[in-house]
């Protein structure tokens, strides 16, 4: 019997938003894992060890996205991989009463409007230049239930759609865009008082981590495990999709 020792993503060249902490790190750690040149952009840089390429870019501002995607180009030649996970961190008091302006275009404007435009252009990156290349939007359950987070589940909400949109259009071409949506993942953006309450109702048991996301993220990435997977959001939450409550707060 032949041992299949080829890395899934080797030789692929991926750009990973969100890659200082929680699911982007974990995503950027796991492509590198499996073969991927990994070039990763935040507003701080992610810990030395992991041994990620960086790039730094405040997605918040009108044309980050377009100064982040020149630098990437410039550094990595082509991009074969995207993956939006940037998302600023939420508070639990910005609920649909009290968030303020600023709060929701600094939310909708990384998740929504930047991931937009990141995954077109580089959707056309790859299209012009024949890559037969896949897009990742890291969404959330949140999409479709209320949070008390008014901003955040209308930028995920957003977000599903314009993977679907993108989707479509790219598909012909040989361009798999696909969504990701975690459930409890502490770390990164995600804070809860009532994690253990939450963690409770989880059928599995437990909360999730970035890795549970990182590894799902890699298969649909893959050409061995995805290759037919696309316009699709897969559920990483342990079972939590499966249930009625929801974490309320005043």
């Amino acid at each position: 019997m032949t041992c299949m020792s080829m890395k899934l993503l080797e030789g692929e060249r991926a750009l990973v938003t969100g890659c200082a902490g929680g699911i982007g790190r974990g995503v950027a750690k796991a492509l590198k894992a499996e073969g991927a040149t990994v070039l990763g952009s935040d507003i701080a840089a992610p810990p030395s060890e992991d041994g990620i390429d960086f790039l730094a870019a405040d997605l918040a501002k009108p044309d980050g996205w377009r100064a982040l995607l020149e630098g990437a180009l410039e550094r990595l030649g082509s991009i074969s991989l995207f993956v939006h996970a940037a998302s600023p961190r939420r508070l639990e008091s910005d609920t649909p009463l009290t968030v303020s302006e600023d709060t929701w275009d600094a939310m909708t404007g990384i998740n929504l409007r930047s991931g937009f435009f990141l995954a077109r252009e580089i959707g056309r990156h790859m299209r012009d230049g024949k890559i037969k290349g896949r897009i990742l939007l890291i969404t959330s359950q949140h999409r479709e239930t209320p949070r008390n987070l008014p901003h955040y589940s209308a930028a995920k909400a957003g977000m599903t759609m314009a993977m679907k949109e993108l989707a479509r259009v790219l598909a012909p071409d040989g361009i798999r865009v696909n969504a990701i949506a975690p459930g409890a993942i502490p770390g990164g953006g995600f804070v809860a008082g009532n994690l253990g309450e939450l963690v409770a109702q989880i059928p599995l048991g437990r909360a999730g981590t970035p890795d549970d996301v990182a590894q799902v993220a890699v298969a649909i990435l893959s050409e061995r495990f995805g290759r037919y997977v696309v316009g699709t959001t897969v559920e990483v939450d342990g079972g939590l999709g499966l249930i009625s409550w929801i974490p309320a707060h005043a």
